[in-house]
C-alpha cells in the first residue's frame, strides 16, 4: 500500500494529472445542497488590498479563480502554483486567456520568493499533504508582508464519513484511504499548528451536505480516493454494492460535509 505522505506517490499517482481531482470536484458540484457555492464562499473570505500580490500554493485546476473571474480586482496579481506540473498545466489551460495570472511549479516547503513579497497567501485543501508542515508554514509566514493574510481551507475529521465508510464495508482491511492524512491538518487540528506562526487565527465553517442520487459519481469518487487491493477486478462488484446501498436508502445517499477556512495574520 502507498505512503500517502510520500511526494513521489502524490506526483505519480494522485496528482500527476487532474483526473482524480476532477472526480472529487464533480460530486460536490453536482450534489451539494448549499445553493451558495463553495468557490464563491471561499472567494468571499479573501480580503485583497489595493495592488494585491497573491500566491496560491496547491492551486489544483484553478477552479476558485475560474468561478470568480469577474470579481478579481483589476490591480491584483496572482501567482498560481502547485507541486505537480500536471496540475499547473491544467490550471494554465483553464485560465491562461483571462485574468492576472502567472503559473509556477512550487514546493510549499521552499517558496522561491523574497521575504515580505505577498499580501495574501492561499493554501486550499493541501496542507495535509505537506510532509514538513512546520517548514511550509514558516515559509508562508516569511513571504507574507507585515499584516498580510494566510487563507487555508481544510475539512473536519468526520467530513463525508458516510461515504468513506463504504469501501471499508465492502472489503474490510484491504483498502487505504488516500485522504486519510487529512487529520494531520484538519478543522480540529489546524489551529494550534497555525498559532505557532501567526498571532491571529480564525476559523470559518461552510455549511453543506451531499444528496447523491446517482451511484456512478459516488463510485468514481471512491476510486479516485481509495487504493483497492485489486481495483480492476473489484470495480464492477463495488458498483453493484453501491447501487444496492443506494436502493436500500430509498434511491439517494446523504453525506455529511464539514469544510471551512482558517484565516491567519
Amino acid at each position: 500500500m502507498p505512503d500517502l505522505n510520500n511526494p513521489n506517490y502524490l506526483l505519480t499517482q494522485q496528482y500527476k494529472t487532474a483526473a482524480n481531482l476532477t472526480s472529487r470536484v464533480n460530486i460536490h458540484a453536482r450534489f451539494s445542497t448549499n445553493p451558495y457555492g463553495w468557490y464563491r464562499w471561499v472567494f468571499d473570505q479573501y480580503q485583497c488590498p489595493p495592488h494585491c500580490q497573491a500566491l496560491e500554493l496547491g492551486c489544483g485546476m484553478g477552479d476558485t479563480w475560474k468561478a470568480n473571474l469577474a470579481r478579481i480586482p483589476a490591480d491584483c496579481q496572482v501567482i498560481l502554483s502547485d507541486f505537480s506540473s500536471g496540475m499547473v498545466e491544467q490550471a494554465q489551460r483553464n485560465l491562461e486567456s483571462s485574468g492576472p495570472f502567472a503559473f509556477e511549479v512550487i514546493d510549499a516547503q521552499s517558496i522561491p520568493y523574497e521575504t515580505g513579497r505577498f499580501d495574501v497567501v492561499i493554501a486550499n485543501h493541501m496542507l495535509y499533504h505537506v510532509p514538513d508542515r512546520p517548514r511550509a508554514l514558516a515559509e508562508i509566514h516569511r513571504v507574507l508582508k507585515p499584516g498580510g493574510r494566510f487563507y487555508a481551507t481544510t475539512i473536519g475529521e468526520r467530513h463525508m464519513h458516510e461515504m468513506l465508510e463504504l469501501p471499508h464495508r465492502f472489503d474490510p482491511g484491504n483498502v487505504v484511504d488516500h485522504l486519510g492524512v487529512t487529520g494531520e491538518f484538519s478543522l480540529e487540528s489546524g489551529e494550534p499548528q497555525l498559532r505557532t506562526f501567526f498571532a491571529s487565527v480564525r476559523l470559518c465553517r461552510y455549511p453543506d451536505s451531499l444528496h447523491i442520487t446517482e451511484s456512478a459519481p459516488l463510485v468514481d469518487y471512491i476510486f479516485s480516493t481509495f487504493e483497492f487491493n485489486k481495483p480492476a477486478e473489484q470495480r464492477a462488484a463495488f458498483e453493484t454494492f453501491v447501487a444496492e446501498e443506494m436502493q436500500r436508502r430509498g434511491g439517494a445517499f446523504d453525506v455529511t460535509k464539514d469544510s471551512g477556512m482558517f484565516i491567519s495574520s
